[in-house]
């Protein structure tokens, strides 16, 4: 059985805006319910364990509503507690608290590098790469260096009016550490795979980018 883990923030303030954020509910639902399409057994962790913030719900939605009843959040484990040899794939979820808590997360890193150096996928859409940011192989270098991403865009983050409240632009972080980032016209789907790394721009690159996940796990 294929082991896919999505991974969710658990940072709830949006800077010092007096607004909430958290995980983007479409960027895990969806990929959920790709990878649970595809025969996948799918596991939730989150930066704090427990129950993680969510923002974005929409409650006509039915696959959010599937993926809220089918999870449990109220349990969510935290990465140290995970095995990393159990997994085949993480894919870390976004949502503007994820610029918070992911990069600065040692433990989730530790799970994330120790899954791609068993041969597994490294996956992350819209604000998730920020998990990237600092995620050092066991070798020293980021994983970042020298691969081809994409994230949420500083044309984007302007777009959205949060340029001057995330602690820094994910786009800028991830080029800072090697990447080779390739934008698309805003919040247009957007996906690029590059060996077992894949990520993709926006919410509206939540499923193709899942998809993504399974074509490099199956074929």
């Amino acid at each position: 059985m294929t082991r896919v883990l999505i991974a969710l923030t658990s940072h709830s303030q949006l800077g010092d805006t007096g607004r909430t954020t958290g995980f983007y509910a479409s960027e895990a639902a969806e990929p959920w319910s790709v990878f649970t399409a595809a025969g996948f057994d799918v596991d939730l962790v989150s930066v704090a364990g427990g129950r993680p913030p969510i923002d974005g719900l929409d409650e006509d939605d039915p696959i959010q509503q599937k993926f809220l009843a089918s999870v449990d959040l109220e349990h969510t484990p935290a990465a140290a507690g995970l095995d990393a040899s159990a997994y085949d794939a993480i894919f870390f979820a976004g949502g503007h608290g994820t610029v918070w808590d992911f990069p600065n997360d040692e433990a989730l890193a530790s799970l994330a590098a120790g899954i791609y150096e068993h041969g597994g996928v490294v996956a992350a859409v819209c604000h998730g790469p920020s998990a990237l940011v600092n995620l050092t192989l066991s070798d020293g270098s980021h994983l970042v260096d020298g691969k081809n991403v994409a994230a949420f865009t500083n044309a984007e983050e302007a777009a959205v009016g949060l340029t001057e409240v995330v602690p820094f632009l994910l786009a800028d972080a991830l080029t800072a550490r090697g990447a080779i980032h390739h934008p698309a016209a805003d919040f247009t789907p957007q996906t690029v795979t590059d060996g077992r790394l894949v990520t993709g721009q926006n919410p509206q690159s939540a499923t193709s980018t899942a998809e993504a996940v399974v074509a490099v796990l199956t074929t």
